[in-house]
């Protein structure tokens, strides 16, 4: 069959058409083939995109306190990114969670807009996710964390912390999260 001028248009508007068809269909095709999370994060799977918020007080002041956090796979599968602000804002960080082949242990990063940082290990152990962190820069003479987070059946989280501060260990935050869809992370 001979193509005429005439039928150039309409061919075009064909290859438009099929290019805007396969690019529809391809997003869908490579979510669903998205690699999985590296076995050593599985745990964390129940969490992951989804955004929590918590709210509670303040340990110390007894100030009401509102948490959000977002969890997110990253980084091809190979780490978990949590996002997560108090208050509208006035405190947040991004924490990054990755299996340490030389530590042979699932460790993290966290980094704060308060300009310390915490670098930390976690295990799981029945169900719950036990941590401990080590706190560098100025974050109030605080020196270690220590927490528990627990995912229960209803969807929602416990997280319990305490905290080492010249030498003794005082409770920190304990809270239950919620999933909630319409919370937002913010960085002010």
């Amino acid at each position: 069959m001979k193509t005429t001028f005439r039928d150039e248009p309409m061919n075009i508007l064909c290859a438009l058409l099929s290019l805007t068809v396969s690019l529809a269909i391809v997003p869908r095709v490579s979510a669903a083939d998205q690699p999985a999370l590296d076995p050593h994060l599985e745990p964390l799977h129940a969490w992951l995109d989804k955004t929590f918020k918590s709210e509670g007080k303040e340990p110390n002041s007894g100030k009401p306190a509102t948490d959000v956090s977002r969890w997110e796979r990253a980084l091809n599968g190979k780490a978990v990114r949590i996002l997560h602000s108090l208050n509208d804002g006035t405190y947040g960080g991004e924490c990054i969670v990755m299996w340490d082949e030389e530590k042979q242990t699932v460790c993290y990063h966290y980094f704060t807009t308060a300009a310390f940082t915490h670098e930390g290990n976690m295990i799981f152990q029945d169900g719950k996710l036990i941590t401990h962190e080590l706190v560098k820069g100025s974050a109030n003479r605080i020196t270690e964390v220590r927490g528990q987070i627990e995912m229960r059946p209803d969807g929602t989280f416990s997280q319990k912390t305490e905290f080492l501060k010249e030498g003794k260990w005082m409770p920190g935050r304990e809270a239950v999260y919620r999933p909630d869809p319409t919370a937002r992370v913010i960085f002010k």
